[in-house]
């Protein structure tokens, strides 16, 4: 099957191509990449329907292409990804942090949610159910490392911030591309650590039926 994966952050394709070849190998990957999506939010500060018709367009784009079923990796960007799915339905169209919320909630009630992108900490804690405490907690620095070629920064910052979350159920973390500092994270906190990457591929594959 094709999978269209669509990013906002260079640093999204390796960890979800990773979690693709552990957890679906036989998936046909297809990458779009806009970076400007996540300057223009930081810029703006809001989301605003000329995004969300941005969105659309990256959508139809992938199901042009033949896509069987798209993931989406910015997880700032909810209601766009909502839109995209009304419009593709019915083809799946997955935002990047679904599979991995039920499996957090399934591990407890008290949720640590650990970013390095600001608007992830104001766009995905509503998506999460009521009854869940979720506990928001920024890795300041850590994607300037990331963006600076400095991964080894970027999981210490990482894991730096998470020892706020030690007294969390679970530890989400908000970002693709903060999969690659979840042993890191769990080290610094003695926490579960769920990422969203295999959470994805997984549910995404189970949707397909593949």
């Amino acid at each position: 099957m094709r999978i269209a994966l669509i990013h906002a952050l260079r640093h999204s394709p390796p960890p979800i191509e990773a979690a693709f070849a552990e957890a679906w190998p036989g998936a046909r990957l297809m990458n779009l990449l806009d970076d400007s999506l996540s300057a223009d939010l930081a810029r703006d500060g809001a989301l605003t329907p000329a995004m969300t018709e941005r969105f659309l367009t990256l959508g139809r784009y992938a199901r042009g292409t033949g896509a069987d079923g798209v993931l989406f990796s910015c997880s700032a960007f909810g209601p766009c990804i909502e839109a995209v799915a009304a419009d593709l339905a019915p083809i799946p169209v997955l935002k990047p942090n679904e599979a991995a919320i039920e499996e957090a909630v399934a591990i407890g009630r008290r949720i640590g949610l650990l970013a390095t992108f600001p608007g992830t900490l104001s766009s995905m804690p509503p998506e999460f159910p009521p009854g869940v405490q979720v506990v928001p907690c920024l890795a300041e620095g850590a994607l300037a490392a990331l963006d600076a070629g400095d991964t080894a920064a970027h999981d210490r910052l990482a894991a730096e911030a998470a020892r706020q979350l030690s007294g969390c159920d679970v530890i989400l973390l908000g970002q693709f591309s903060l999969a690659r500092a979840a042993q890191a994270v769990a080290a610094a906190t003695g926490r579960p650590v769920v990422t969203t990457p295999g959470s994805a591929v997984r549910r995404l594959r189970s949707l397909l039926g593949a």
